[in-house]
C-alpha cells in the first residue's frame, strides 16, 4: 500500500483504514467473549447457596425454556405459582402469577392481563426481568421448583433458613 502524503489525502484514507479495521477488531472481540470457548460449554440452571456458591440442584436450559416456582405465601397461608420463561439473553423472565386471594403483600395490579379462573387469580404478561431469583428457604414455603414441567428440586431439599438462589450459568464440563 502506497500513501501519497504530498497532498494528505493518502494519510487521511491510510487513518480512516486503520480505524475501520480497529473497530471491526473490536466487534469481533465483542462477539468471541460471547461465544462458549469450547463445544462442551453448556447452559445450566442451578440452584446454590448464596453464600458459599455450593450447588444444590441443577439442569441443562435454554432459550425459551419454561421455569415454575411454587410456594406458600407466608403471611396469608396461600399458595402462590410463578412462571418465567428463559430468554435469548439467559435472564429470567416472570410472566405470570397465580394465586387463590388477595392478601398482605399480594400486587393487586401486575402485569397487562387479571383474570379469575377455576378459583384462581391469574396476572399475565408481567414481562419482568430477573437475572437471578433469591429468597431465604423454607422447607415448607418453597413448594417446588419445574422446568418445562420437570422437577428440580422443593425447599425440604434445600438447607432450612438459608439464602438460595436461583440462576442462569454458562459452563463448561470441566468446570464440575
Amino acid at each position: 500500500m502506497s500513501i501519497n502524503t504530498a497532498s494528505g489525502r493518502g494519510g487521511r484514507h491510510y487513518v480512516l483504514f486503520a480505524r475501520s479495521i480497529s473497530a471491526i477488531l473490536t466487534a469481533l472481540l465483542v462477539f468471541i467473549a460471547h461465544v462458549p470457548l469450547s463445544a462442551d460449554s453448556k447452559i445450566y440452571l442451578r440452584v446454590s447457596d448464596w453464600s458459599t456458591g455450593a450447588i444444590f440442584a441443577e439442569a441443562p436450559v435454554q432459550a425459551g425454556d419454561k421455569l415454575f416456582f411454587g410456594w406458600i405465601h407466608s403471611l396469608e397461608r396461600i399458595p402462590w405459582n410463578e412462571y418465567y420463561h428463559i430468554d435469548e439473553n439467559l435472564s429470567i423472565i416472570l410472566d405470570a402469577i397465580t394465586f387463590p386471594a388477595f392478601g398482605a403483600g399480594i400486587p393487586e395490579n401486575k402485569g397487562k392481563v387479571c383474570y379469575v379462573k377455576d378459583g384462581l387469580i391469574h396476572m399475565e404478561q408481567i414481562d419482568q426481568k430477573f437475572n437471578e431469583l433469591v429468597w431465604l428457604n423454607s422447607h415448607t414455603a418453597t413448594q417446588e421448583i419445574r422446568l418445562n414441567d420437570k422437577y428440580i428440586t422443593r425447599g425440604s431439599e434445600l438447607p432450612q433458613h438459608r439464602r438460595v438462589r436461583l440462576t442462569i450459568e454458562r459452563s463448561c464440563k470441566n468446570d464440575k
